[in-house]
């Protein structure tokens, strides 16, 4: 085996872990918290502050670990604290408890993703990696996740959901152990300022759009499980549509080498504005088992797209020492500020209408299409 192929099998590994561990808790954590007795607005207003947490945390865990120049020990250290945190849940009841445990959760959760991510993309540039057919088993391990547990969500306690997403954990300790070694001149020698990001005009539109389109997503990650349980459908049916979406991906990202080569970071986030448009107005507009399948398809580009267009877009603009900061600052961006205030705005007009939540969400996805539209201008005058 080739040292490449190696290498790409061992980040493919560590993406599958983790992404499991998010195929169980995105969709179905907002109903083990309404099972723990949390009413609509506290899951919104919990999912939000976890959320806006990122944004401070995720940043300096992410520049401290540019600094150090140890990756592979801060995930594994990560996932651990991860562990542990899931595993307190089992203990906790009420909304303020659960809320003390949730923070330091996403703290250190969350920021697996965008730790991987620097790791991933600086072998894609250094050796030549096809991120695309690497970053595709983590979504193919969140379709499984997905689909486990809602086939099991119907019969058994939602504690189940906190068993699923601990052993997945504890796999994501393993697999940072496994992480290939960065090259020994990369390690610890920069000393960079997240200032030189900054005051870069152009990263700081990318930021506003990505977290326009990323934040469009609360009401789907927040209460789509919830609200279609609410219409009749089954666990094994949600499921299903979770997973036909992260398919849909898990296709683009499979084929986004040549789709890349033809269009460029700028315009992949545009594509993902325009379809989130329209995917977020037909989810608010109707329940009905067949439109939802229909749009359902759309998450190829609000997220697919949007997800490959960025991760290029900050390893073209990242300076040499930067990367996991730049990744960071995009983890908080899209994570924190405009999942955090989505997520509130979401649980707000859910508990006054269901379906204005997702029409809300459909004004944002409109919004980061015009700052993608900017950006793609700046971009091409350059």
């Amino acid at each position: 085996m080739s040292p490449a192929l190696s290498a790409a099998i061992r980040y493919a590994a560590f993406y599958g872990v983790v992404f499991l561990a998010l195929g169980i808790q995105l969709p179905y954590w907002p109903i083990w918290l309404g099972a723990r007795g949390l009413t609509p607005e506290q899951i919104g207003l919990l999912l939000a502050l976890t959320s806006w947490v990122r944004i401070v945390s995720t940043p300096a865990i992410t520049q401290a670990v540019d600094r150090t120049g140890r990756p592979r020990l801060a995930l594994a250290v990560l996932a651990a604290i991860s562990f542990g945190c899931f595993a307190a849940f089992f203990f906790a009841g009420g909304f303020w408890q659960i809320l003390l445990i949730s923070l330091p959760a996403a703290i250190c959760f969350v920021a697996l993703v965008p730790l991987s991510e620097s790791l991933t993309m600086a072998a894609v540039v250094r050796d030549g990696l096809d991120y695309g057919r690497i970053r595709l088993w983590g979504s193919i391990a969140f379709i499984i996740g997905t689909l486990g547990a809602g086939s099991l969500l119907m019969e058994s306690n939602p504690d189940l959901i906190l068993v699923l997403i601990l052993g997945a954990l504890l796999a994501a300790v393993a697999a940072a152990a496994a992480l290939p070694r960065q090259p020994a001149a990369t390690l610890g020698k920069a000393r960079p300022n997240p200032g030189v990001l900054l005051r870069d005009r152009r990263f700081l539109l990318f930021l506003a759009a990505a977290g326009m389109l990323q934040g469009s997503h609360a009401a789907y990650y927040g209460f789509s499980a919830v609200y279609w349980q609410a219409a009749g459908l089954s666990g094994t049916a949600i499921g299903a549509l979770w997973a036909e979406g992260v398919i849909a991906e898990v296709v683009f990202f499979a084929v986004s080498a040549p789709v890349f080569a033809r269009s460029g970071p700028a315009a992949l986030l545009l594509a993902a504005g325009v379809a989130g448009t329209v995917r977020w107005s037909v989810l608010g507009l109707t329940t009905d088992l067949p439109a939802l399948v229909a749009v359902q398809l759309l998450h190829a580009a609000t997220f697919g797209a949007a997800h490959f267009g960025a991760m290029h877009f900050i390893a073209r603009a990242a300076p040499p020492g930067l990367a996991a900061t730049a990744q960071g600052l995009y983890a908080a961006a899209a994570g924190g500020i405009g999942i955090g205030f989505a997520l509130l705005l979401a649980g707000w007009l859910y508990g006054v209408q269901e379906g204005s939540a997702f029409l809300a969400m459909a004004g944002l996805s409109a919004a980061g299409a015009l700052l993608a539209t900017v950006l793609r201008r700046k971009t091409n005058r350059s």
